[in-house]
């Protein structure tokens, strides 16, 4: 008799990341970003990382922050206001490592896309900057109430820039994942960076899982030369997972035209990554042509279409601006476990 095939392990679910929180519903990287998105059933929440002057971790999209706090419109910060040289670009504005932890407590949070989304900018003013701490207390007792993990997916944010600062990212970080209980490659946490240094600089600290960002057409700003295209190929990736564990891509290095899928998730599988895809959002303007509903660009389109394009291309995990709409997508509710 002919042996019997070997058995496949059943594909884990997709791993649900909600990208700076809730953030089509709530202004991005509050607190109640965060809890609106645990709330909806997100397995994991980001938050993007700067710092302060002070050296506190802090979440942030930039470490500039006119467009995510009413910093411009504080007269007491007016002379704060500077240009620097971020990454090879020029940036004029107000930026967190001019700033103390209590001075930035002072600030509020804004909707950063207001146009787009009018029912988010309604809480303008309500929430302010929370601390790294404060992000990690929130999903350990949320999670802790709901008898399920919530992941956490911090980014570090210019680690380059911040390091040159004398204000490293990589350090702080790690000590306060590892006093909150967060040590291996098993705890629900992943750390992600667009700059290779600093996640090899991380795979020195941590055994925790890393992350490396990429997007078509860019190139990390600590290896300028190292394009993204080129690390993407099977053997970039296999040079990624020399030191990463999984790899975090723009959609358009999953899905080509009609949205048919690409080779990278089946590449990145070979040499031992998940792959992780940002960013679904629902608005219209985010979407490709054939998924939009209307010419309104705030209106939300077919994302459901969009989530089934990204699962049949074989990705494990995606980040949302829409957990509940994504969760919906992927026939799953509130109460998902897997992280």
């Amino acid at each position: 008799m002919p042996s019997p095939p070997d058995s496949v392990a059943p594909r884990p679910p997709v791993l649900v990341i909600a990208h700076r929180g809730a953030s089509g519903d709530r202004p991005e990287h509050t607190l109640a970003a965060y809890r609106l998105a645990i709330e909806q059933g997100a397995n994991v929440i980001e938050p993007d990382l700067v710092i302060t002057r002070d050296g506190v971790l802090v979440a942030r999209h930039e470490n500039e922050i006119s467009e995510t706090t009413d910093v411009a419109s504080r007269p007491e910060f007016a002379g704060r206001r500077t240009t620097k040289t971020i990454d090879g670009e020029e940036r004029a504005g107000w930026f967190t490592e001019d700033f103390t932890l209590a001075e930035l407590k002072t600030l509020r949070a804004v909707e950063r896309l207001p146009a787009l989304r009018p029912a988010s900018a309604a809480y303008d003013g309500r929430f302010g900057v929370p601390t790294l701490n404060e992000v990690i207390a929130l999903a350990q007792e949320m999670g802790e109430a709901r008898g399920r993990p919530v992941g956490l997916y911090p980014e570090t944010k210019h680690p380059a820039h911040a390091r040159a600062l004398g204000l490293p990212l990589e350090e702080p970080l790690v000590a306060a994942l590892h006093a909150a209980g967060y040590t291996s490659a098993e705890d629900p946490v992943w750390i992600q960076s667009f700059e290779v240094g600093s996640l090899e600089r991380l795979d020195g600290l941590t055994n925790l899982r890393l992350v490396q960002l990429a997007h078509p057409g860019g190139a990390p700003a600590d290896r300028p030369a190292l394009g993204y295209d080129e690390m993407m190929t099977p053997e970039g990736l296999g040079g990624v997972a020399q030191y990463a564990d999984a790899v975090g891509v723009a959609k358009a290095f999953v899905l080509g035209d009609r949205l048919a899928p690409t080779p990278l998730v089946a590449d990145a599988h070979a040499a031992g990554l998940a792959v992780h895809v940002w960013t679904v959002r629902a608005e219209n303007a985010f979407l490709p042509a054939p998924l939009r509903s209307s010419s309104d660009p705030a209106a939300l389109g077919d994302v459901a279409a969009e989530v089934r394009a990204l699962v049949a291309a074989g990705m494990d995990g995606l980040f949302t601006d829409h957990p509940a709409l994504v969760l919906a997508a992927l026939g799953r509710g509130v109460t998902s476990g897997r992280w």
